[in-house]
């Protein structure tokens, strides 16, 4: 202890050079810590070294700890114990959750590069949402529940039906009205997202922007929900989450940088897809006015809702999944707990605080974005069996193709041939899943999303247990 000066281990000063440098190095450190501008963190650890002064030795052993683990940059990641050494989760966590920095030289995947985007004009003139035909009417019919079946539509609308849900949903929210745009400029807009989404792709096509599209909708008609964001939230919240991924090539980031591909190239190996997605969605918005749903916005509010979904779609790469988690739970599920352990439950104003603070409302649509987008595990059986069928195919897919060009096998668990589908879908719930839905349980109150996230556990469980690999079991 009496080696702590202020709040500076002296040892790292003055053990290195000769007394001249090691006074430098000590007024150096000194001025750092007299900065005016100090980051949080930079905070955290002063506090905890002041206290290390007046501490009995077992309490400033166990700060040393702590500040060695607060002066990792990785704050967020959790470490892989031996425990969750199995290869699928480790597989899905390295495929989900790098940049795929293994790279080879020489092997060039070229994503479509020369594509041309679909524009506004070379789409058919779309219909009214008053004369949109009675097969696909009826599919629609139940979508502020829950359980919709999204397949139905997709059906229904030959697998078009973002625009057909995202007339209707926007129509409900007053999406035109707040933007002061056409229901023909809207319905423009939403052609020209579904269209540059690739119908080839397994998973990643338009029916999933319509799936996240129906879970943003029910998550932001929850009373929680309601009372934490501004209409400019729901907006940003309902465009993010159609355009979340668009022109997604069927392959991960981790693929994408692998291959050196040209999306990798212009977003330097980071966020690749999700940036791609983004700034995708806005160039196809603006460069026709047929379909730009912003051309009568006031700038300033353009500039905030622009800046919200930017957020929202970034906030969807898993690299920073446990970061949101994390940063949702503390900043906002324990001080409203705290709020109501305190019998504060009633004083509207500090619960207000909590739930619309500009930093907060930026967690909570962050999460709720994060959680309509890997909602599969949470939606009745059926629908998680075809999309867990679904996504398993596009990986397969991709494993096939990294292995014809010679590239690293980002996930090797994703082999047609040997791959536990149970197995695989046992691993994303335990490790991504059930912690995220249980934080956003507690704050918007989803029983029936956690009862489906149950029985489905139990299927996987239950398919795992009798050493089956498939989707399903097999026929009595």
């Amino acid at each position: 202890k009496d080696r702590r000066k202020g709040s500076l281990d002296v040892r790292s000063t003055t053990s290195r050079g000769s007394d001249g440098s090691s006074q430098r190095r000590h007024s150096s450190m000194a001025r750092i810590h007299s900065m005016t501008i100090e980051a949080p963190i930079t905070k955290v650890i002063n506090i905890i070294n002041a206290a290390q002064e007046s501490s009995p030795m077992p309490v400033a052993e166990a700060l040393d700890r702590v500040l060695e683990i607060l002066r990792t940059t990785e704050l967020y990641s959790p470490q892989l114990g031996t425990k969750d050494e199995d290869p699928h989760t480790s597989d899905l966590v390295g495929g989900l959750m790098t940049d795929g920095l293994r790279r080879l030289s020489g092997n060039e995947y070229i994503l479509s590069a020369k594509q041309t985007h679909q524009v506004a004009g070379s789409l058919i003139s779309p219909i009214s949402l008053n004369d949109i035909p009675p097969r696909i009417t009826q599919a629609m019919e139940n979508e502020e529940h829950w359980d919709f079946d999204i397949f139905e539509l997709e059906a229904a609308t030959h697998k078009r039906p973002l625009v057909y849900l995202g007339l209707k949903i926007f129509a409900r929210f007053g999406i035109c009205e707040f933007l002061n745009c056409s229901e023909s400029t809207l319905r423009s807009w939403l052609q020209v997202i579904e269209a540059n989404y690739h119908s080839s792709n397994s998973y990643h096509n338009s029916t999933h922007s319509a799936d996240v599209l129906h879970a943003t909708a029910y998550f932001l008609s929850k009373e929680r929900v309601k009372q934490a964001l501004d209409p400019i939230d729901e907006v940003a919240a309902l465009i993010a989450a159609t355009v979340h991924d668009v022109d997604h090539p069927g392959r991960t980031n981790s693929f994408l940088c692998n291959a050196g591909s040209e999306l990798a190239i212009l977003y330097n190996d980071t966020a690749v897809l999700e940036s791609h997605h983004a700034a995708l969605a806005f160039q196809l918005t603006i460069r026709d006015d047929k379909c730009n749903i912003f051309k009568n916005m006031e700038r300033n509010e353009y500039r905030t809702l622009r800046q919200a979904i930017i957020d929202m779609v970034l906030a969807t790469e898993m690299t920073k999944h446990f970061e949101h988690v994390n940063k949702f739970d503390n900043s906002i599920n324990k001080p409203l707990a705290t709020l109501e352990e305190n019998g504060n439950n009633g004083d509207g104003e500090s619960v207000k605080n909590v739930l619309t603070s500009p930093e907060n409302r930026i967690l909570i649509k962050r999460m709720l974005i994060k959680c309509a987008d890997i909602s599969n595990p949470c939606r009745p059986i059926e629908q998680c069996i075809e999309w867990a069928g679904r996504i398993s195919e596009e990986y397969f897919a991709q494993t096939d193709e990294e292995k014809r060009q010679g590239l690293p096998v980002v996930m090797p668990v994703f082999d047609r041939n040997t791959c536990s589908i149970p197995k695989s879908q046992i691993s994303f719930i335990e490790y991504f899943i059930t912690d995220m839905f249980v934080a956003w349980d507690v704050f918007a109150d989803l029983p029936n999303l956690m009862q489906h996230l149950d029985n489905n556990y139990k299927y996987w469980k239950g398919l795992d247990e009798r050493k089956l690999r498939s989707l399903r079991p097999p026929p009595e």
